[in-house]
């Protein structure tokens, strides 16, 4: 299914249906058009379905299915027949464009109601003599502000502000969508149809004069080309949510309406407040049009036209999805309903704290074109209603020069409370140095390189960028590491790892990391966005050759994913039990912390009573010994419903997800004793919530490093564990990266600038000469 990805604006928009058909002699049907070749008006008329769809003005389902049965049908003058039959009833008004290029405009079937607040959809029927490929223009004195053509804009310049005598007589907003799937011009075919939509903040009966053209002069004689259209307008109901959390106290929420449950999964059409139609600068609240939820915060509302509503709420995934059905009377102007939350687990009153190290306030799914992207506060409601303690907005190339603004050096953003916090960094993303690796910066004093005016002047390799920020005393790292290092061949098994395939090093993600890691140059490791089995196996390599990097969650919304803030995370533990994000930072570098999606959790992981993250995560043996490793551990998975496939509980989950650990159907998963990256040891633990201790006994014979992981949910930071004052030594692992790094080379040399490869070559080689060492080591 096709992806929108526009600026869009406000409420929630309703496509007469059949049943809605005006019946009124007085405005027909259009009449029927003679289509001999049925082809292109089948394929737009299905577009066109999609469309609709997406804009949550989906057709009656048996016209989606009509319409779908007649690609089995042979083109032709029935099936065109056959086409009109199904999308006439829908359409408010009929335009002939006739062979002198003239545009004459009549009523169509469809029955002129509209929502108070809310955005309603109609087709426009289209017969085009002339074979006009131009843009269609609609135009009305009615509307607030001048008609744009899918600019979605609608602010009102100085010289377009009207008068409070003219407010009456200008109520409507209209548009005609013209974004993908559909076209901006008309086709030149003989038939289409387009989609026209308006809005009004008004209630009751409004007339409006509506009329289209395809250019100047194209107006038909005797003001055919305009129609008036009397406006059946419902009134909406401001519909205010008091929330509580699970203590009582005044929250935020996360919330999805829809009017229907019977709606196909996976479409965003029947959920209020209409996604398309959502603008944060705009609006009163901030809502994101690409994501199914809102964010309201108790005694905020949103308004919904009356009739019977399905809400899930919820707040991140600490708390379980909750379902309510609300009906909103006729007659009132508000009511408010009540909602109260359900924790299955309450991690900060444990002493652990989540944070999300890669988020955007910019670019993907925020805008077609990302020049600017969204304020802080935007941000702020999405941290809030996914219960995300801390969060790092990270400023990156598309956006760069508007975002950079609310850079601050080392200090909060003035939003960020005892609860919540967000500090704007930076991901090297969009410069020249993106094709080695995407680098996050964390803590950084100071955001613009030495000596570059623009991105373009930036380093071409990531080596020379993290040594700057290194000595700022920044955290690096790289991001959604997966990218880059799919194995070049297939693998046996879907967990095998660590596997000694070498990698594709085609990517953005954590590939030059095999380079710098050898200079001391990287901090964290990113996981939780990108295939487990890619993450894990670069970094279970390194640290058995070895290094010490440890690992942190990460989301990279809203690019590689959209849905929500915090979908992998980390937590860690703060010495004061208060939440900064410089303690935050503290954690992810020393690895006090592990990466979990937040429905699975590995506390207070330990071996021989040593904490990760305290010491160094280094347990010194003077030979080998029986090692107790021990955690505290919840899962919470969702009872399986009998008539739910597997791929289903995926639907709304990132790569990582609480449901690869479950065990068949039942409500169990495995946790894992991890030495060198090979499980030694499993546990079953019940994923209903409550937290379990879990013991593991194992003799370390020589120097390795252990972790415990519940696979594709969570994952611990090692506790390196030193025999008789041995390295690590796994030889295969040391080839397997010196292998990797020459691949590395090969592919990213070539976009590596001429007066910068020297440097770049010299590093490569060094780091060569390491693997080398570290292999001729083993050997001993």
């Amino acid at each position: 299914m096709f992806r929108f990805t526009g600026i869009v604006c406000l409420f929630a928009c309703v496509l007469q249906t059949r049943s809605q058909a005006h019946s009124d002699h007085h405005h027909p049907a259009s009449a029927q058009v003679a289509v001999l070749h049925s082809q292109p008006l089948l394929s737009q008329a299905l577009r066109l379905k999609e469309a609709l769809s997406y804009l949550g003005s989906p057709m009656a389902p048996e016209d989606e299915k009509a319409l779908d049965a007649l690609r089995d049908h042979a083109p032709g003058a029935a099936v065109s027949e056959q086409i009109q039959k199904i999308l006439d009833p829908y359409c408010l008004f009929s335009v002939d464009i006739n062979p002198e290029g003239r545009v004459k405009v009549d009523r169509g079937a469809a029955m002129a109601r509209m929502i108070q607040g809310g955005w309603t959809s109609f087709l426009v029927k289209v017969k085009n003599e002339a074979g006009v490929t131009a843009e269609m223009q609609l135009e009305s004195p009615n509307t607030l502000s001048p008609v744009h053509q899918a600019s979605w804009s609608h602010v009102v310049e100085p010289e377009h502000v009207i008068s409070a005598g003219q407010v009456a007589n200008r109520f409507l907003e209209a548009q005609l969508y013209t974004r993908r799937p559909l076209h901006p011009h008309l086709t030149g075919f003989v038939l289409e149809y387009a989609v026209v939509q308006f809005y009004s903040k008004e209630s009751g009966p409004r007339e409006a004069e509506i009329g289209f053209n395809v250019g100047l002069g194209s107006q038909d004689i005797g003001f055919r080309n305009s129609v008036h259209v009397l406006f059946d307008i419902r009134p909406s109901v401001k519909v205010k949510f008091a929330v509580q959390d699970d203590d009582g106290k005044p929250v935020m929420g996360s919330f999805i309406i829809t009017d229907s449950v019977e709606r196909v999964p996976g479409r965003l059409s029947g959920i209020y407040p209409l996604p398309s139609r959502r603008v944060p600068a705009f609006d009163e609240y901030p809502d994101f049009f690409f994501q199914r939820q809102i964010y309201r915060r108790d005694n905020e509302h949103v308004l919904l036209p009356p009739g019977r509503y399905y809400v899930t709420y919820t707040r991140g995934p600490e708390y379980v999805v909750q379902y309510k059905t609300i009906t909103i009377p006729e007659g009132v102007d508000s009511i408010t309903i009540p909602f109260r939350l359900k924790r299955w687990i309450n991690m900060a009153a444990l002493g652990w704290h989540s944070g999300d190290h890669h988020v955007h306030a910019s670019g993907c799914a925020h805008y077609d074109s990302p020049a600017e992207g969204v304020p802080p506060d935007a941000m702020w409601r999405q941290v809030q209603g996914e219960d995300l303690n801390v969060s790092a907005l990270l400023t990156w190339g598309p956006s760069w020069y508007h975002q950079k603004q609310y850079f601050s050096g080392r200090k909060d953003n003035p939003l960020s409370d005892k609860r919540n916090i967000i500090r704007y960094d930076v991901e090297v993303s969009g410069f020249p140095s993106s094709h080695s690796g995407h680098i996050v910066l964390l803590n950084l004093k100071e955001d613009d390189y030495p000596g570059a005016k623009t991105v373009e002047e930036w380093p071409s390799w990531t080596g020379p960028v993290l040594q700057w920020a290194k000595s700022q005393g920044a955290v690096t790292g790289y991001a959604h590491s997966g990218w880059g290092l799919e194995p070049s061949t297939p693998l046996a098994g879907t967990y095998d790892i660590p596997n000694y395939v070498l990698p594709k090093m085609n990517g953005i993600g954590a590939n030059e990391y095999v380079v710098t890691v050898t200079q001391g140059l990287v901090d964290i490791y990113s996981l939780g966005n990108t295939p487990a089995i890619w993450e894990l196996n670069m970094w279970y390599h390194t640290l058995n050759s070895g290094f010490r990097v440890r690992a942190s969650g990460e989301t990279d919304f809203p690019c590689i994913t959209d849905m929500r803030v915090g979908l992998a995370r980390s937590y860690f533990k703060s010495p004061n039990k208060t939440i900064s994000y410089d303690s935050y930072i503290d954690a992810l570098k020393k690895g006090r912390s592990y990466v979990s999606v937040g429905h699975s959790h590995i506390m207070d992981f330990s071996a021989n009573g040593l904490e990760v993250g305290t010491k160094d995560s280094e347990l010194r043996l003077s030979g080998p010994r029986q090692v107790a490793f021990t955690a505290d551990i919840a899962a919470y998975l969702e009872p399986v419903s009998p008539d739910e496939p597997k791929e289903a509980r995926f639907k709304d989950q990132s790569f990582w997800s609480v449901e690869w650990s479950r065990i068949g159907e039942t409500r169990t998963a495995r946790a894992e004793l991890i030495i060198n990256g090979v499980p030694v040891d499993t546990v079953v633990i019940q994923a209903d919530g409550s937290i379990q201790p879990v013991t593991f006994n194992y003799k370390v014979e020589r120097s390795c490093w252990a972790a415990i992981r519940i696979w594709g949910s969570a994952h611990t930071n090692p506790i390196f564990i030193t025999v008789n004052n041995q390295p690590i030594k796994e030889k295969r692992s040391a080839e397997w990266c010196l292998n990797a790094l020459e691949q590395c080379w090969k592919k990213k040399e070539p976009n590596i600038r001429p007066a910068e490869l020297e440097a770049a070559a010299k590093t490569y080689d060094a780091a060569r000469k390491i693997y080398q060492e570290l292999i001729k080591r083993a050997e001993d």
